[in-house]
């Protein structure tokens, strides 16, 4: 029997992913397996705590807690943009107060931060297991991993461990694990692991408290710990997961029909830094996958996961409706620059695409290895428009090949495709520490930390980071064409709940 957590803290607008193919795949081979989603589970129980409403709008969010809860999981919640504002942000308030009774760690829906403990230096998550009863889920994950398992005696405990946010709670578990459950051995694994692991300044440091750190997908590995010795054929399955609880308006399934990106060329990618090889699924195989998944489930929306959807995918969606409208991030393709795949591809039920346009300067898609040219990229996005398909446009600013100029050639690109932009994502360019082309640059720490999956860099030409956050701060996000588009984005939950706002 193995016992699989999914900690908190990420959106909990859907159900692990990873976890679901684990336990698909796991299930498929007879192997029992419980499943604890504690992220959802750890903000509900958090969100129904009793609290001290010491101002007026603790009050009002503690008083609307229960019909915010419904309205957010209510498919009508999409009609009025600001009553979902409200709700999301009351929730907000009452997973912050939360916390704050518990100690200084700060919670949001969409972030765990803690002010004394980084998740990037080993010997602070080693600190948070020591000290796991002063994590603010404590009183929730000591209660529900007892009981897990005390009434089904696991042999391991896999800890899934993606995203930052959720480093410093996971440690805490494994320590509450350890401290009251000796004989059972712990397994972490998931991407950020993954991505701990293939850095160059990996030494092992939870040797002593994890008994086993998995690199790469995980199904393989726990097959051979339950002694089954064939070869791995990955399946998703959501039987376990409690749907209905997650905060959407509508159920989500989320899905990947691959592991690694089919480009795998971008210059800066921490994917090809780390080596990870493209494994997709065959494109109608997957299609046949989420098809029989949304016959169970009647998802309101699927999400596809995959680092970049591939042509043969699209082709074969635009071709397969699979049941349910969806929505994924993809290259900017000469096929999607097609009218006629585009409408195929919304009849099909697509919804939204993530597009990654990155910069509105040639040169510097150009240095990025992007592969794709300004003029293609305006084709797409007037051909998914045309089509009913939103977009969700991602930017990049502050990359070692862009300069300030070059960053307004990319503010007059965005202002001249507006009408046909529904969402923008505006980051800066953070440098993977283990990034071939760093090499080639004066870099210095990022982040004070061991496990820190950045270095910080000197621009060759000046343009660095308070530089760029100044620009996009005073200048990008208050042109009255951006500034536009950046208020339709849904708080908090952003691209997970955009297709549901989609105009």
């Amino acid at each position: 029997m193995i016992l699989l957590i999914n900690p908190p803290l990420v959106k909990p607008s859907e159900p692990p992913p990873g976890l679901a193919r684990l336990y698909g795949t796991l299930k498929r081979e007879g192997v029992g397996c419980e499943i604890i989603d504690a992220n959802i589970e750890g903000v509900l129980y958090l969100l129904e705590k009793g609290m001290e409403a010491n101002d007026n709008w603790t009050a009002r969010a503690v008083r609307n807690r229960q019909s915010n809860l419904d309205y957010l999981r209510n498919p009508q919640c999409r009609l009025n943009v600001d009553r979902y504002k409200r709700a999301v942000f009351d929730l907000n308030r009452l997973l912050g107060k939360a916390a704050q009774s518990a100690g200084p760690a700060r919670l949001t829906l969409s972030n765990y931060q803690d002010p004394a403990l980084s998740p990037v230096r080993s010997s602070d998550l080693l600190r948070a297991a020591e000290k796991y009863a002063e994590n603010p889920f404590h009183s929730y994950f000591s209660q529900r991993i007892s009981r897990a398992i005390e009434l089904n005696s696991p042999g391991f405990v896999g800890i899934s461990l993606n995203f930052l946010s959720q480093a410093l709670t996971a440690f805490s578990m494994i320590g509450f694990i350890k401290a009251r459950y000796a004989g059972i051995r712990v397994v972490l694994g998931g991407s950020l692991v993954t991505s701990w692991v293939q850095g160059p300044g990996w030494k092992r440091p939870f040797d002593g408290l994890v008994d086993m750190v998995v690199s790469g997908p995980g199904e393989q590995p726990l097959l051979d710990l339950a002694g089954i010795d064939t070869k791995v054929k990955r399946r998703f399955s959501y039987d376990m997961f409690p749907m209905s609880d997650y905060l959407s308006p509508g159920s989500i399934l989320p899905y990947s029909a691959s592991i690694g990106c089919w480009w795998n060329r971008c210059a800066f990618c921490p994917e090809k830094a780390e080596g990870t090889l493209y494994d997709p699924v065959p494109p109608m195989e997957a299609v046949l996958e989420v098809s029989q998944l949304c016959s169970a489930l009647r998802p309101s929306l699927i999400h596809f996961l995959d680092s970049a959807m591939s042509p043969g995918l699209l082709s074969r969606l635009s071709q397969n409706p699979p049941g349910a409208p969806w929505y994924g991030f993809t290259r900017m393709t000469r096929r999607l620059a097609d009218e006629d795949f585009c409408q195929a591809l919304r009849a099909s039920g697509c919804v939204m695409l993530k597009v990654g346009v990155e910069s509105g300067d040639q040169w510097v898609l150009d240095c990025e290895c992007k592969g794709m040219s300004l003029g293609l990229a305006s084709k797409v996005l007037g051909a998914l428009k045309k089509a009913g398909i939103g977009t969700y446009v991602y930017l990049l600013f502050g990359s070692p090949s862009e300069t300030e100029a070059q960053a307004r050639n990319t503010l007059d690109f965005t202002v001249r495709h507006a009408p046909l932009i529904d969402f923008l994502n505006l980051a800066v360019f953070n440098m993977p520490v283990n990034s071939p082309e760093a090499k080639r640059l004066a870099t210095a720490p990022h982040y004070e930390g061991d496990l820190s999956l950045y270095t910080g860099f000197r621009h060759p030409g000046g343009w660095d980071r308070p530089k760029v956050r100044r620009f996009l701060e005073a200048e990008f996000r208050k042109h009255p064409a951006i500034a536009s588009i950046l208020s339709h984005e849904p708080p908090l939950f952003t691209s997970n709940h955009a297709p549901f706002f989609v105009r």
